[in-house]
């Protein structure tokens, strides 16, 4: 029996408003009772949970709807914690869960409580599906709240692949990391992250001799790292076209709304290589596809001096560089040396990121992610994405899972930026399409 989609649609919005009033801001997370009131609403739904306390007030819950055990487990996957806030830059209270024009607010409405919210939805809907029908699903669902995902993960997801990844053996699992987009002229497309870059922290030092700023010095370090940053931004990263990557421009130029990038996306996946370049360098002027082709530099921060009247011996800056798959931070500093040509610039890796497999995106879970989006709005495109971002899929990669990320719920990008920003918010009818598409995504993958 189908659920009943005015229910469902209303039971996500008070569940989000619940979800959104506890205070998970991470540091310090604080994630215990949120994760208690999970675990009640799941259990109420006869839905076996267990209760892990990786720290102090820090939680990881994990409810299970079992199935036969014919196929592998399949993990629906959302963190609790949530960013800061700038309460003075809000038009309301971030904690307070309003509904307003439309539109559930909070920080974490989008990240990632609101996905969060349709998780729990779909689990309960889904024990209520199997006590109808009276037949058990063909795997295991599985429900992972995570704690400190806003801070790298160590005492979340980590913590618990770490500790008991037993919990966490499965096929598949659904997360966030991708995007529902709307484009313009009614046109929509949903971008299921199958593959992340990878985060690395690179540092470049200058040298020079340290004086009294009296007498101006020619090789000041400052002055030598301003030239060498002027020309690591002015160096640009070659071109590198994942399998993934050319995918997701091919499939996505059947909605996008601008023929001239439309026509640049189709070249980028031709064989062409003349009309690959050209639609590539068209593409590259977009900062959100051009982060896509090329290992990504951004600096970031800024350190020198002990004094306004001493000249220092070093100044430094820090760069975080994203490498696409199969590409090595190795080369990106060999050529940033290149780049920089000067003896005195040291420049090397501080924190060096872990590669993590790509998910299929011709699997039966990217299959049913395509089916049910169909079965609800034909007109969306659902295209694998390689993401920019880095999310707790990479992890679940690592050990096996095939993860595939995604925001469920359709928004302008003005919305989407709201993300970490003030006046976060998710609409309400994107909440609901969300939650219907988890739904039926996960019943058709474990039946």
């Amino acid at each position: 029996m189908a659920p009943d989609l005015n229910k469902v649609r209303d039971q996500t919005v008070a569940r989000l408003q619940t979800l959104l009033r506890f205070d998970t801001t991470n540091p310090p997370g604080n994630e215990m009772p949120l994760a208690l009131y999970l675990q009640k609403e799941l259990e109420a739904a006869g839905i076996d949970t267990v209760l892990l306390e990786p720290a102090p007030t820090r939680a990881a819950l994990i409810g299970r709807l079992r199935g036969s055990g014919k196929k592998r487990p399949v993990i629906l996957l959302a963190h609790m914690d949530v960013v800061g806030v700038e309460r003075d830059k809000w038009s309301c209270d971030p904690f307070a869960g309003e509904l307003k024009d439309g539109y559930v607010y909070g920080r974490g409405a989008i990240d990632d409580k609101g996905m969060l919210a349709a998780n729990l939805t779909t689990m309960i809907e889904l024990s209520a599906h199997v006590r109808e029908s009276g037949r058990l699903l063909e795997r295991d669902v599985v429900f992972v709240a995570t704690s400190d995902e806003e801070a790298g993960g160590d005492w979340g997801m980590g913590w618990i692949i770490e500790h008991h990844p037993d919990l966490v053996d499965a096929e598949f699992a659904l997360n966030e990391g991708g995007r529902t987009r709307i484009v313009g002229e009614g046109k929509t497309y949903l971008a299921v992250q199958s593959a992340e870059k990878v985060s690395h922290v690179v540092t470049v030092t200058a040298s020079g001799p340290a004086g009294h700023a009296a007498v101006p010095l020619a090789d000041n370090a400052i002055f030598r790292l301003a030239r060498a940053v002027a020309k690591i931004a002015d160096h640009v990263e070659p071109l590198r076209l994942t399998s993934i990557t050319r995918r997701f421009f091919g499939d996505l130029s059947s909605v996008w709304p601008d023929p001239g990038e439309a026509a640049a996306m189709r070249d980028l996946g031709g064989d062409d290589p003349g009309r690959r370049d050209n639609g590539a360098a068209r593409l590259s002027t977009i900062a959100v596809f051009n982060a896509v082709l090329r290992n990504g530099i951004s600096p970031t921060m800024l350190t020198g001096g002990i004094r306004y009247n001493v000249i220092p011996a070093t100044a430094g800056a820090a760069f975080n560089v994203r490498t696409l798959p199969g590409e090595s931070v190795d080369d990106v500093i060999s050529r940033l040396r290149a780049a920089t040509g000067d003896p005195g610039i040291d420049i090397t890796v501080t924190q060096r990121g872990e590669e993590a497999p790509a998910s299929d995106p011709d699997s039966e879970m990217f299959t049913a992610i395509a089916e049910s989006v169909r079965s609800i709005r034909p007109d969306i495109a659902v295209v694998p994405y390689l993401s920019t971002g880095v999310t707790d899929s990479a992890r679940l990669r690592r050990i096996g899972v095939k993860a595939y990320g995604m925001l469920p719920f359709p928004m302008e990008q003005a919305d989407e930026e709201r993300m970490h920003g003030h006046d976060e918010r998710v609409p309400v009818e994107s909440l609901y399409f969300g939650t219907r598409l988890i739904y039926e995504a996960t019943l058709r993958v474990s039946r």
